[in-house]
């Protein structure tokens, strides 16, 4: 596998936007078809939109290819492969890059595993969510605990890469249990957790349910407690946070993820993708119309489905790379923020949250969040650029 060499990179996302079915708390640009989706119709219409995006980005090395959604382990292996072919048929992919797909850990799906693994697949995520049957069913969750240890590890056994998601912060969920639980998914983890807090998004089930009081979540307090508590357990067990919600052993980051947080460039390709990577000297960001039948034909008459977008100005992308490199570990570039905003950070304001612990210089060219300050991030970026 291809080791991080620190820059920002260029990936590649592709989104698959269909599900077996919707979770309550999930916000994401996912959709329930209960007909067979066309698959060979979209893998054609992701080929036609990467074309119009290699026009737009020239040629360009990728770092990390990332399968997200909804459930790409809906998709056939030979739809995967073709889509990685058409990648490699744009732009320029190198041996060894991470190359990533998000997987439900049902076993119908789990089948599936050695024909992604044969395509180029090399790093699996799981979407385990809980190792406990009775808030996996809170959650929506289609599997059960054994579905997801038997995905676990088989994923282990194929592929060279593995990381699977938790979320916490549940109601009712106690620190000794969710201590227990951790603990239990790092015995069967490889290198790499994503842990989430729960969170209570707008225009989702759990917001109304959440809104008539049918269920609680655990306080502020409570929460910055779960919070700590998952810092240091996966700390102590050799995954320390490198991201405020990831942990991975050292050289096993996500360097798709990377890409993001660092402000690298990256395509977003399917219903609804993002994507942000530098035309003609200027950064541009680009978002797909949200609902696939509409992206598909939207595709297949204008070659893109791409409804909107806008050219950012410096000083807007010095404060989106403020807002996500801080959330790293490894903090930010200062000499890159500084060029970007086309000036320093208020040093006053800077030597006052550094004297509050809240920041801390790394050498003389990096500026990070401290654990004191990750836990209240949002109030500490917005602090800093204004």
């Amino acid at each position: 596998m291809r080791r991080d060499d620190g820059s920002p990179g260029f990936g590649v996302y592709i989104h698959w936007p269909f599900c077996a079915a919707k979770c309550p708390y999930c916000d994401f640009n996912s959709h329930v078809r209960h007909q067979p989706v066309d698959q060979e119709r979209f893998a054609d219409a992701f080929r036609r939109e990467m074309a119009e995006m290699r026009e737009r980005t020239g040629p360009r090395d990728v770092t990390s290819i990332f399968l997200g959604g909804g459930t790409p382990s809906l998709m056939k292996p030979e739809t995967v492969g073709a889509v990685l072919d058409a990648v490699a048929a744009h732009w320029t992919v190198p041996d060894g890059i991470e190359i990533t797909l998000e997987a439900n850990p049902t076993s119908v799906e789990a089948e599936r595993f050695r024909g992604y693994r044969a395509a180029g697949v090399n790093r699996v995520s799981l979407g385990v969510q809980a190792l406990n049957d009775a808030d996996l069913r809170f959650l929506g969750r289609m599997h059960s605990v054994a579905d997801a240890l038997g995905a676990i590890g088989l994923a282990r056994e194929i592929f060279p890469r593995l990381s699977f998601d938790l979320i916490y912060a549940r109601p009712n969920q106690r620190l000794d249990a969710w201590e227990a639980e951790l603990r239990q998914a790092i015995a069967y983890a490889a290198d790499h957790l994503s842990l989430y807090q729960l969170t209570i998004e707008e225009g989702t089930p759990f917001f109304a349910l959440h809104a008539a009081k049918k269920f609680a979540i655990p306080d502020p307090d409570h929460a910055a407690d779960l919070y700590a508590l998952t810092q240091d357990v996966t700390a102590a067990a050799g995954l320390p946070a490198y991201e405020v919600s990831n942990h991975a052993a050292p050289g096993a980051e996500s360097r798709h993820n990377l890409t993001y947080w660092r402000y690298g460039d990256y395509v977003g390709v399917g219903p609804g993708a993002h994507g942000r990577f530098a035309e003609d000297g200027q950064r541009v960001v680009t978002i797909g119309e949200r609902h696939p039948e509409s992206w598909l034909a939207a595709v297949e008459q204008n070659g893109t489905g791409v409804t909107s977008g806008e050219r950012l100005m410096p000083w807007e992308e010095a404060d989106e790379m403020l807002l996500m490199g801080l959330r790293l570990r490894e903090g930010i570039d200062l000499a890159r923020y500084e060029a970007l905003a086309r000036r320093s950070l208020d040093g006053e304001r800077l030597a006052f949250l550094q004297g509050e612990k809240l920041v801390e210089s790394v050498g003389n060219s990096r500026l990070r969040a401290t654990p004191t300050g990750m836990a209240v991030l949002d109030a500490l970026v917005a602090d800093l650029a204004s």
